[in-house]
C-alpha cells in the first residue's frame, strides 16, 4: 500500500489533536441520539400523525418494527436547472425502497437559490445565509424522529454544504447524497466570458449578451463550469458520500436512474435493519475532511469551500483553518484544468475520467487517506472507478489513467502546477484567501495604489467614467458576513478582466466573496476581520499602495506602522440597505454571523 504523504499525515494529525475536545463532545452527543428509538419510541398518537398520509402498503410497514424508513430531504424546485430534475426522484426512491422491503418518505424540503440569478442583485445578500437556513430546515425535517436514515437531494452552491451541516447534527443516522448531474455542453465558457467583457466595455448590446447566456445555460442540470456547484459534487465523491462515480452523470438516462436506485440499496444496507449499521459519524471524520481539502487543491475548486468546509467540519466537531489549506496546497499539485482553470467544461472532464481519475492519481501518490469509511465500503479505492451499464446491469471499471488527455487531466508527476489552487494571504490587512489556479503566474505579484469602494456598483460606475485607467488594486469593503451577508461580487470580474487585458496591473481586495468561477485576476477575498468590525481594510485610504503577493502568501498596505496604527477606523459604509427582497428577515443572521475563517456560521454547534 502507498505510504501517506508526510505533510498530509501531519496536517491530519494536527487537526485531530486540535479537535480532540470538540470531536469527543460531538461523538458523545451522537451516541446519546442513538438511544432514541425512532418511530417505535413515539406515542401512538405521534406515530399515527407520522403515517397518516402514507399509502396503505407503506403504512403496514411503518407500524411494524423492522422495516427501515428513509427520510428524503429535497431541494427540488422547477425554476432552477440543477434542481428541476429532482421532481421525479422521490417516486423513484420510494419504489426502490419498497423493492428492498422498506419505506421512503419526503421528510422535508429546503430552499434552493441560484447565485447565477441573484448575482449583483439585492437577493444575493441572502445567498450565504441560505446555507445555514438549509441546515436548519434539514434539522426541522429530521426532528420528527421517525427515520432510520437520510437521503439528501441537493447539488448547488449553498445547498449541499447546508444539507451536510444539517445531516451531521443527525450524525447517528446513515446518510447518502444524490446528485442530479450537469446540463449538456453549450457555448464554451471562454466565449461566454468574452461576450461579458465586451458588454462591460459597451462593445456588445443586451441582445448579444442574452443570446450568449442562453446558449450557455440552456437545459436541466448544473452549470458546466467548475464553480461551487460542481466542486460540491467532487467533494461528496471524494468524501465518500456518493455512490462511486455518480457526481457528473447527466440528469436523464438509464445510468443516472440506476445510480439513484443503487443509492437506495446502499443506504438500506447501512441502516440498523440492513445489518451493517454505518452512521454518518463513521464516514465524516478528520481524514474525510482532509481528503475534501486535497480534492479542492488538486482540481482548482471553488474558493467558497474555504468557508463551507470549515463550517461542515465544525458541525462534525472538527476544527480546521486556512493555515491547513495552505500547508496542504504546498504538496498537492494542480492536476485538473476545467474552466476557469482551463478550457474544458465539466462534461469533458468527466469524459476523460473525472473525479475517479483524480482520486486514482492522488491515491497512487499517497496524497489521500485511502482506508476511510464510505457509503460504498471501507476504502476510497472504490471511487477510483467509473460506473457503466453492461446489458442493463450496473458495474464499475477502473478510471482511465491520468495523463491520457493531458490538456484536461494530468499526473502528480507532471502536474499543470506544482502547488494547489487555493492559498492563504496574510498581512496588515488581515487574513484572506486567493485562487491562483486560473491566474497567470506573471500576475501573482501586484503592487499598485488602491481605490476604495463600498459596493461593486460603485466600481462599475468608476470604470464607465474611465477613472480606473491605471494600475490599481480595487478594494471593495463592507461586504463581510455581518455587513451584508457576504455576497459574491461576480459583476466585478468582467470589469477587472478588461483592465487586465488592457495591460494594466490590477488586483482585487475585499471582505466579500467571489463566484466559484472567478478566474484570471489576482484576488485577496474573504478578508477577515471584516471592515465593519474594524478589520485592517478599515484603515485603508485611497492611494495607499497595496502589495498582493500570491507566491509568498502576503497582502498588505505599504504604510509606515506608526501611521497605520494611528489611523481612525472607518467602520461605517457610505451607503447601507438592510431592507427589501427579504433582507430585513435576516437581521439576526447578520448580527450573529461569525467571520469567514470560522465558516461564517450564524449558529454555534458546540
Amino acid at each position: 500500500m502507498t505510504i501517506l504523504n508526510a505533510v498530509v499525515d501531519r496536517v491530519t494529525d494536527r487537526i485531530r489533536k486540535r479537535s480532540t475536545e470538540s470531536r469527543s463532545l460531538y461523538l458523545k452527543r451522537m451516541q446519546e441520539a442513538t438511544k432514541h428509538t425512532g418511530r417505535h419510541g413515539l406515542g401512538c398518537t405521534n406515530l399515527a400523525h407520522g403515517v397518516a398520509a402514507a399509502p396503505a402498503s407503506d403504512k403496514i410497514m411503518l407500524v411494524q418494527e423492522r422495516p427501515a424508513n428513509l427520510g428524503i430531504i429535497t431541494s427540488y424546485n422547477d425554476m432552477l436547472s440543477a434542481h428541476s430534475p429532482y421532481a421525479r426522484y422521490p417516486d423513484l426512491i420510494k419504489e426502490a425502497a419498497r423493492r428492498g422491503g422498506a419505506v421512503a418518505q419526503v421528510a422535508g424540503a429546503t430552499p434552493a437559490m441560484c447565485d447565477g440569478v441573484t448575482q449583483g442583485e439585492p437577493g444575493m445578500e441572502l445567498s450565504l445565509f441560505s446555507r445555514d437556513l438549509i441546515a436548519m430546515s434539514t434539522g426541522i425535517a429530521l426532528s420528527h424522529n421517525v427515520f432510520d436514515a437520510g437521503m439528501y437531494l441537493g447539488i448547488c452552491d449553498k445547498i449541499v454544504p447546508g444539507l451536510l451541516i444539517g445531516a451531521l447534527r443527525f450524525g447517528h443516522l446513515p446518510a447518502i447524497f444524490i446528485p442530479s448531474g450537469p446540463m449538456g455542453t453549450g457555448i464554451s465558457n471562454s466565449d461566454k466570458a468574452k461576450v461579458r467583457q465586451r458588454y462591460a466595455e459597451g462593445k456588445a448590446g443586451r441582445a448579444e449578451l442574452l443570446a450568449s447566456e442562453l446558449a450557455a445555460y440552456h437545459s436541466e442540470g448544473t452549470c458546466t463550469f467548475y464553480g461551487t456547484a460542481n466542486s460540491n459534487q467532487m467533494l461528496m465523491e471524494i468524501m465518500g458520500l456518493h455512490v462511486p462515480g455518480a457526481a457528473f452523470v447527466p440528469p436523464h438516462g438509464g445510468l443516472r436512474d440506476t445510480l439513484t436506485n443503487r443509492a437506495v440499496d446502499q443506504l438500506l444496507a447501512m441502516t440498523k435493519a440492513g445489518g451493517t449499521y454505518k452512521p454518518l459519524t463513521d464516514i465524516i471524520d478528520e481524514r474525510a475532511i482532509v481528503n475534501g481539502m486535497i480534492g479542492l487543491m488538486a482540481t482548482g475548486g471553488s474558493t467558497n469551500h474555504t468557508i463551507h468546509l470549515v463550517a461542515i467540519a465544525s458541525a462534525a466537531g472538527i476544527k480546521i483553518d486556512w493555515d491547513d489549506f495552505t500547508e496542504l496546497s504546498e504538496v498537492v499539485p494542480l492536476i485538473a484544468k476545467v474552466y476557469p482553470n482551463g478550457q474544458a467544461d465539466i462534461n469533458q472532464f468527466h469524459a476523460v475520467g473525472g473525479v475517479g481519475t483524480v482520486i486514482r492519481e492522488l491515491l497512487e501518490a499517497g496524497l489521500l487517506h485511502e482506508n476511510v469509511e464510505t457509503v460504498s465500503g471501507s476504502s476510497l479505492a472504490d471511487y477510483a472507478t467509473e460506473p457503466f451499464l453492461e446489458e442493463g446491469k450496473l458495474t464499475w471499471r477502473p478510471s482511465p489513467a491520468a495523463g491520457d488527455n493531458a490538456e484536461i487531466l494530468s499526473t502528480v508527476a507532471k502536474p499543470f502546477r506544482e502547488k494547489g489552487g487555493l492559498k492563504l494571504l496574510a498581512g496588515n490587512l488581515g487574513r484572506s484567501v486567493t485562487k491562483i489556479s486560473a491566474v497567470d503566474p506573471e500576475n501573482w505579484l501586484i503592487e499598485a495604489p488602491c481605490r476604495i469602494f463600498d459596493s461593486q456598483e460603485a466600481v462599475q460606475e468608476a470604470f464607465k467614467a474611465n477613472e480606473l485607467d491605471h494600475d490599481v488594486v480595487v478594494v471593495v469593503r463592507f461586504q463581510g458576513p455581518q455587513a451584508n451577508g457576504m455576497p459574491e461580487l461576480h459583476k466585478l470580474m468582467p470589469v477587472l478582466g478588461v483592465l487586465q487585458d488592457r495591460g494594466q496591473r490590477v488586483a482585487l481586495v475585499t471582505d466579500g466573496r467571489l463566484s466559484g468561477a472567478s478566474g484570471k485576476v489576482p484576488t485577496a477575498i474573504h478578508m477577515t476581520p471584516e471592515c465593519l468590525v474594524g478589520g485592517g481594510i478599515s484603515r485603508l485610504r485611497d492611494g495607499d499602495v497595496i502589495r498582493v503577493d500570491c507566491e509568498n502568501g502576503t497582502v498588505g498596505a505599504l504604510v509606515d506602522d506608526a501611521e497605520w496604527n494611528a489611523r481612525e477606523l472607518q467602520t461605517t459604509p457610505s451607503e447601507k440597505e438592510d431592507f427589501g427582497f427579504g433582507r430585513e428577515l435576516f437581521s439576526a443572521f447578520r448580527k450573529n454571523a461569525g467571520d469567514a475563517e470560522a465558516g461564517a456560521c450564524v449558529f454555534d454547534v458546540e
